[in-house]
């Protein structure tokens, strides 16, 4: 189960609302931000950028591939931890406008994850330490540490027991 806060909205679909839930000029700034960090192959400034300008908190180590898109109205609300890889043209959300609502949700990416290419994460999901995201991937619930996960809906590709049993026979 995702943890979000739902804002429900009447009339109009929640997108017409979304200057009442954040400044006009935050989202211009994040933009502009976001878009030169996603194709600065300079891996301490693009995180530089992320910390210092956008507020995101980001571990040591931490690679964020060519193209990855951040939330641009709510990076505040993104935590990755040390030593993660970020794919190439991955998403990650922190908000969703929907017809009659919309949604918020912090993002946890924990320390020495691997999220595979053109992946997207959604709003109010924990991703546990070790874990990996195969590319492709729709995160739409919290991924257990250590876990190898995958796929639209996402399940569990390979658990964290036979991952330990292969990983002892290669040995």
């Amino acid at each position: 189960m995702r943890r979000v806060t739902r804002y429900p909205v009447e009339g109009h679909n929640s997108l017409w609302y979304i200057y009442r839930t954040v400044s006009p000029w935050k989202g211009v700034r994040n933009f502009i931000f976001i878009q030169i960090a996603r194709y600065c192959p300079i891996l301490p400034l693009k995180n530089w950028i992320y910390r210092n300008v956008l507020g995101m908190k980001v571990g040591k180590h931490t690679a964020f591939g060519l193209m990855a898109m951040v939330d641009v109205f709510f990076p505040e609300k993104i935590t990755v931890g040390e030593n993660s890889v970020i794919g190439y043209n991955t998403t990650i959300l922190a908000h969703e406008y929907l017809i009659k609502e919309y949604r918020l949700g912090e993002v946890i990416i924990g320390e020495n994850v691997l999220v595979g290419a053109n992946t997207t994460i959604l709003p109010g999901v924990t991703i546990g330490d070790g874990a990996i995201i195969a590319a492709g991937s729709v995160v739409h619930k919290d991924v257990a540490a250590g876990s190898f996960v995958g796929g639209n809906p996402l399940r569990e590709l390979h658990s964290s027991a036979e991952k330990n049993i292969q990983d002892s026979e290669d040995k």
